[in-house]
């Protein structure tokens, strides 16, 4: 059920407009997407959103696909339909497979170790409030992580919380595609 009401770029309160015209760049759909839409009823919560993404756009140095990992990874444990029907089709738009995205959300790894020991750094952060054991950021340093990189990764789940968190607040009307059935968050058919 959705709470909080959505709103056009027309209609949104003035200082959610042009943050609005921005997401239209962003959206998978070139439309305003529901999320964005109720974010705009807070003009303070459609900004942390964006400002988020816009920092990850700019000064982002992970490549797409291990950025849509880190996601992935953040987004299945806490199974926000929306959240993971967004992030999945921004996955397989980046290059990865159903197979590997279903993967990613269940927990798994890639086969990838470069890329799996970042993913794991993020699932581990996402499931334990920020937190992350000694091996597993050694494991992430060991396979070629610089500090950088580590701390950046943690852009993506910021990012990715603040969006599910958001998603189930609000109740948020999923207007995407489903995840594929099966992944944590999907819709049941």
């Amino acid at each position: 059920m959705t709470r909080i009401p959505s709103h056009t770029i027309e209609d949104a309160p003035p200082a959610s407009r042009p943050l609005l015209e921005d997401m239209l760049q962003f959206s998978p759909t070139g439309r305003l997407l529901n999320m964005h839409a109720q974010m705009a009823h807070a003009p303070a919560v459609l900004e942390a959103y964006v400002s988020i993404r816009r920092a990850t756009a700019t000064h982002g140095t992970l490549d797409q696909p291990v950025r849509t990992a880190l996601m992935l990874a953040a987004a299945g444990p806490d199974g926000s339909p929306y959240a993971v029907a967004i992030i999945s089709n921004l996955a397989r738009r980046s290059g990865w497979s159903a197979e590997q995205v279903a993967a990613l959300l269940a927990g798994g790894d890639l086969g990838e170790e470069h890329t799996d020991a970042l993913v794991a750094v993020v699932r581990e952060a996402a499931a334990h409030s920020g937190r992350v054991g000694e091996p597993t950021w050694a494991r992430a340093a060991a396979s070629g992580w610089d500090e950088a990189q580590l701390a950046e990764a943690f852009a993506y789940l910021g990012l990715t919380v603040f969006t599910s968190y958001f998603l189930n607040y609000a109740g948020t009307e999923l207007d995407i595609p489903p995840a594929p059935p099966g992944s944590p968050g999907a819709t049941p058919q």
